[in-house]
Order: structure tokens, then C-alpha cells, then sequence
């Protein structure tokens, strides 16, 4: 709030300007990719991996792969013994994790600027010689199936959301974006060593990944310290790029119904299919978003929450793991309140909907989305790792990685028209997959002994 309050009194030509970030690059030999950007303003530094594959790389049959490499990154390489890349970061006081979405899987590392070193040495040695054995890939296995069991199964909703996203496509035209990320556990269960060796001969190398490191350095010492680590790792074949023919928007409305033990109110999930990050409808999209579902003033908190006491909840999000480069989803979502039907709330979120693509929205939404948007831009810009994220996410999602410092004045150009026309074009009622969760173990069919 009160850094909302700030920008509020700057100038517009100063907050556009604000969070520029400056950057230099170089490619070694072997076809890694290093950004890197001086931060002299605290003493750390973030080493910051981006590996080009996700869940969409994955093919039938062999779902979860991505997912699954997440962990085996950290059960040791031919250096760092299992489970020790962990310990090694956290006793030079830094921190670090990683993460995997559909378009790519990053790792990453802030410690204190003396130890740069330390988190380059980390990265390339696993990189080069990770120890992909029965024993960590079965370890590994298992952890992946619990965390299903623990984060997704028995959490209320998470089922539902999780195999919801991607039932607006179709696993035959578009597999990449038709199975999730977590990935299914009978194909986990399936799969064999030489399977998960493959995947990481084929996707771990250097050309495969991008290295950005932001923060207290030299440049001069990082050039050396990145050519001693990396320049050794060998390059593979370039990965077959994957597929997917779906449009953007559905001609044909879809509905199904689920029942969740775990959940004591019905819920709903609208997902509408929407374009690649870099098509130019994206940032009246994100207005859109922010307008429709973010926040206790957006549109359907204060009508469906609030007005109507038909939900204890209701909001939207914007493809909730992160940018895609294939088609991707917008959601809107409601828990029923006591007493009324999912079928009522549908009713009322729709219209909140149908209203924007009728009426438009006032000068007044249009200007607090801007203030929104504009606050949690230069906020992700606060940090060296904020700063590594975005830094990839522009060379990753968006036609140039320069639009880092150009994009805001895109965002900030966007029309009220603009989100009515984006508001007709993507959530047109054939567009629609409608998903009712419904509270309750689904019924028994019945049958004597």
C-alpha cells in the first residue's frame, strides 16, 4: 500500500522510467547463454539457471519428467554429494530453490557477493555430472508422488484446479498444455533409468539453458569465474521443438462436473483459452485480470463476495504457473457461500463478465489497474533475484529480451476500448470451459454382494 501511495505522487514520466535495467551478455562455445547485470547496492548476488524445458516438452506416456528433475537436481553431481548442494548455499548464508512451469524449469541461488563463486561452481557441476542413479531417481519418484498426495489430493480445491487447467485442450492436437505439470503418477511409475537419463541428456545442456547473474560483482571476475566452471560442460543436440495446434479461443463451450472429499462448499472454475504471452492483446489482458479478479476492489470480490454474499470467495488469475509461449488460460473462480447453488454463482460471475464485454469498464478501473500493474512491476525489479527473473522472463516470453525496459510504456498505453475488445475476443461464451466442483466423495454406484 504504501508503495502504491508513492508512485501515486511521482510524476507518470518518472515511474515509467523506474526499474530500468541495465545488462550485458556474452555466449560461451558450447552455447550457454549469460546475462548479467551490476548491482552494487547490497553485498549479494544471485545466480539465476533457466533450463528451455517444462511440463510442455514432455510426450505421452512420460508426463512428469520436468517435474521430476526438479528434485533430482539436488541429490548430488560428481562434487557435491547428495543432498549437499542445499548445505553447501545455506552455510555461506544464501539462500535458493527451484521451480518448474510449463515453458521452463530455473534453479537459482542468492548468496553474498564473496561467494560468488561458489554458486556458479554448484550450478555447472550438476550441469555436467549429475548423479542420475536408481537409487536417487526411485527416492525422487516418491517424493514427486507424495507431494501429489500432499499439496494436490488431500488440500480441498487443489485437485480440481490442478487437472482443470488443462482440460480446455486437447491431448491429441495440443499435448504440451493437456496434461499438468505435476505430471501423472502412472506414468512416473512406468518409466525406467535409461527414460530419465535420456530426458536430461536431452534437455540439461548448455544450450539448452541461460545463466543470468545480477548483483555485487565484477564483471571482469565473472567473465573468468564462467568460463572455468561452464566452458566444460559439452553441448547436446538441439530438442525437437513441441507442439501444439489449439486456437485461442474455443468455438464450443465445454461443462464438466467433479466431486472433492476434501471440500465442504461447491467451487467453480471459468477457464477461458487465451494467446502466447508476446501476442500484442497481452497487456490489455493483464488489465483486464487485475479489473475482473485481483484484489478486495476488483469486480467480482466486491459484486459476488460482498454484494451478493454468493461466495466466500471469487477472483481470477492469469496462467497461474507463470508465461507460456503456447496458448493460455484465464481463469475466474468462486466458492459458494451457505445456501446457494454453484449454478448462482455461475450466474453472477458470468454477468460480471458479460458486463465488460458489453459496457466496457470507467476511466476510474482503467487507471487503478495501471497503478497496480505499474506498483508490481518495479516491485519484481527490488531485488537482484527479482531483477534475474526478469531478465529471463524477457529473453524467454517476449520477441526481444530489450522490451525489459520498454514493455511498461505497452502496458500503460492500453485503452478502455482496448479491454472491452479483448474482453469479447477471449471470453466469448464458446470459449468456455465451465468446471463445477462439487463438495462431497462422489456418490456410490451402488450394487449388492
Amino acid at each position: 500500500m504504501r508503495q502504491l501511495f508513492v508512485l501515486l505522487l511521482i510524476p507518470g514520466v518518472l515511474s515509467a522510467q523506474a526499474g530500468r535495467i541495465a545488462f550485458e551478455q556474452f555466449t560461451l562455445p558450447n552455447g550457454l547463454r549469460i546475462i548479467y547485470s551490476e548491482d552494487h547496492s547490497t553485498p549479494v548476488v544471485s545466480v539465476d539457471v533457466w533450463y528451455e524445458v517444462g511440463s510442455r516438452n514432455e510426450r505421452p506416456g512420460r508426463s512428469g519428467f520436468a517435474h521430476l528433475f526438479e528434485h533430482m537436481m539436488f541429490q548430488g553431481s560428481a562434487h557435491i554429494k547428495k543432498a549437499e548442494h542445499n548445505k553447501l548455499i545455506e552455510r555461506a548464508g544464501g539462500d535458493f530453490n527451484g521451480s518448474t512451469a510449463e515453458d521452463r524449469t530455473n534453479y537459482w541461488e542468492t548468496v553474498p557477493s564473496n561467494r560468488l563463486n561458489l554458486a556458479l561452481w554448484a550450478e555447472a557441476d550438476r550441469m555436467r555430472s549429475l548423479a542420475i542413479t536408481e537409487e536417487n531417481f526411485e527416492n525422487q519418484r516418491q517424493a514427486v508422488k507424495e507431494e501429489r498426495r500432499l499439496r494436490v489430493d488431500n488440500q480441498p480445491y487443489q485437485a480440481a484446479f490442478t487437472d482443470g487447467l488443462v482440460w480446455p485442450f486437447d491431448s491429441t492436437s495440443c499435448f504440451p498444455y493437456a496434461h499438468t505439470v505435476i505430471g501423472s503418477l502412472a506414468d512416473l511409475d512406468a518409466a525406467k533409468l535409461p527414460d530419465v537419463q535420456a530426458f536430461f541428456d536431452t534437455y540439461y545442456s548448455p544450450n539448452n539453458a541461460t545463466l543470468v547473474v545480477v548483483g555485487d560483482f565484477v564483471p571482469s571476475q565473472l567473465r573468468s569465474l564462467v568460463n572455468q566452471y561452464f566452458a566444460g560442460a559439452p553441448s547436446h543436440a538441439v530438442p525437437e521443438a513441441p507442439r501444439c495446434e489449439a486456437t485461442t479461443a474455443g468455438s464450443t463451450p465445454k461443462r464438466r462436473e467433479v466431486h472433492d472429499a476434501q471440500a465442504n462448499l461447491d467451487a467453480l472454475l471459468r477457464i477461458y483459452r487465451i494467446p502466447e504471452h508476446r501476442h500484442a492483446d497481452t497487456p490489455a489482458l493483464e488489465l483486464l485480470n487485475i479489473i475482473l479478479g485481483q484484489g478486495e476492489s476488483s469486480r467480482l470480490n466486491v459484486a459476488v463476495v460482498r454484494r451478493d454474499k454468493a461466495a466466500v470467495a471469487a477472483g481470477a488469475i492469469l496462467n497461474p504457473f507463470g508465461s507460456r509461449n503456447g496458448p493460455g488460460i484465464w481463469v475466474a473462480y468462486g466458492i459458494v457461500n451457505q445456501g446457494v447453488s454453484a449454478d448462482r454463482m455461475d450466474t453472477l460471475i458470468g454477468a460480471q463478465l458479460d458486463s465488460i464485454r458489453v459496457n466496457g469498464i470507467t476511466p476510474a478501473e482503467l487507471e487503478k489497474a495501471k497503478n497496480a500493474l505499474r506498483a508490481g512491476f518495479i516491485a519484481n525489479r527490488e531485488t537482484t533475484l527479482g531483477k534475474a527473473e526478469e531478465l529471463h522472463h524477457y529473453l524467454t516470453f517476449h520477441r526481444s529480451i530489450d522490451e525489459i525496459n520498454t514493455d511498461l510504456d505497452h502496458l500503460l498505453a492500453v485503452t478502455s476500448d482496448d479491454v472491452k475488445r479483448v474482453a469479447n475476443t477471449y471470453l466469448a461464451p464458446g470459449n468456455l470451459t465451465l468446471v463445477i466442483v462439487r463438495a462431497g466423495a462422489a456418490p456410490s454406484s451402488g450394487g449388492g454382494q
